[in-house]
């Protein structure tokens, strides 16, 4: 069936893709791993060497950092992205990007086939299938992991009998996936709705009960809907998301804990760790509220929640997606200032904004004497604002109550 085909692997060094190797390996194919840097901390040349061990023809090592924090974070911090309202869709992000580069490597090696490790259960199934399809719709897709139908037990003891080292083991069975812009737990007791995470499953987060006693409060500067600064130092987005993981996770912000609508229709119990990228976006939707109209405020969450779905859904090379960028990108030019974050035991708080383009005015705003709105003006707004809920009940009697006019 794969007897001499060449295979591209998205290779990540974890139990699925390592098992994935030797199983490709073992149908005839020739697997070549590609792995790409999105600042998950892997050192890559271990999992280079790991890969050739398995049984890897060659292995690349791409550094994708820049790529993924310009062309698909960026985008989704202008678009607020948060699935179900808290998961900033960091794995994702990953996933177009790095279908795209395995399709970039396949052509490099002339391999007719790409592969994935995910499970038939998971959302990255359909994001590295339907990215593929929409970029180089003659390449076929294999997924020995969800075709096999192997449980992660029987993958263990897959790779247990081909001697493949993993960190996964019987007492640690979680499932970690890591970039720059999160970290996501799951699997093993943390499918138990009820079971409250321990410890030991976080790594970017202190414990909101042992963080600092004293708030740590901190400034975001924004250009045109990006962060450009921290406290006052100008910084590239990668680097500002970074520091901001380690500030902001210290003081024990960005956790957590949600049950999620998976595409394939079911729900699943997610842990994630995202610091810099719920920290972030909170500071932007507020800058957001202080130069923005309240039309567009408000239709551009319609806008984002669709964007948001497209993202998630694995459909971000895609004619509505692209159209969508265009109007968050309209929006985002006056989306320009500072926005003051106190942070303190878990809890991250706005606690000041100030923007070149503000629409608010302390003249207009303010109750003092020498304000300049024209109160006088506000009784005649009144009465035409009123007009068709006092012409409907003068015609029709009231509504929701039982009296009637008389």
């Amino acid at each position: 069936m794969l007897d001499g085909q060449k295979v591209v692997l998205a290779y990540s060094g974890g139990l699925d893709t390592s098992v994935c190797v030797k199983w490709l390996e073992q149908q005839g194919a020739i697997p070549y791993a590609l792995y790409l840097d999105l600042g998950q901390g892997e050192p890559a040349g271990d999992v280079k060497a790991k890969a050739l061990k398995i049984g890897a023809a060659d292995a690349f090592i791409r550094d994708a950092k820049a790529e993924f924090v310009d062309e698909y974070v960026a985008p989704a911090i202008k678009a607020n992205a948060l699935y179900g309202g808290k998961y900033p869709l960091f794995t994702a992000l990953g996933r177009p990007l790095i279908a795209k580069k395995l399709v970039e490597a396949a052509r490099e090696v002339g391999a007719t086939h790409i592969a994935h490790g995910s499970t038939g259960k998971g959302n990255d199934q359909v994001r590295f299938d339907v990215t593929t399809a929409s970029i180089a719709p003659d390449l076929t897709v294999v997924a020995p992991v969800r075709d096999w139908n192997m449980s992660r037990p029987e993958e263990m003891a897959y790779a247990e009998e081909h001697g493949i080292p993993v960190p996964t083991t019987k007492k640690s069975p979680y499932s970690v996936d890591e970039n720059l812009f999160g970290r996501s737990i799951e699997a093993g007791p943390l499918e138990d709705p009820d079971h409250e995470p321990t410890e030991d499953v976080f790594e970017l987060t202190t414990a909101p009960e042992d963080a600092p006693n004293e708030p740590r409060y901190i400034e975001l500067g924004f250009e045109q809907g990006l962060p450009v600064s921290l406290d006052g130092e100008a910084m590239p987005l990668a680097g500002l998301i970074a520091e901001l993981n380690t500030i902001a996770g210290a003081h024990g912000v960005g956790r957590i804990d949600m049950i999620e609508d998976r595409l394939v229709g079911i729900k699943s119990r997610e842990i994630y760790e995202a610091p810099a990228a719920l920290t972030i976006i909170q500071a932007h939707q507020e800058l957001e509220t202080l130069t923005l109209t309240k039309d567009v405020l408000r239709f551009k969450t319609t806008v984002e929640q669709r964007y948001t779905e497209l993202t998630y859904e694995g459909l971000w090379f895609t004619p509505l997606k692209s159209a969508l960028d265009a109007f968050i990108g309209e929006t985002q030019k006056t989306v320009t200032g500072t926005v003051r974050i106190k942070l303190y035991k878990g809890n991250s708080i706005v606690v000041g904004r100030t923007a070149p383009n503000a629409l608010y005015s302390k003249d207009l705003a303010t109750y003092d004497p020498n304000s300049t709105f024209d109160e006088a003006a506000a009784a005649g707004f009144i009465a035409l604002w009123g007009l068709p809920a006092r012409q409907w009940a003068g015609v029709n009697g009231t509504v929701g109550t039982k009296s009637t006019v008389i």
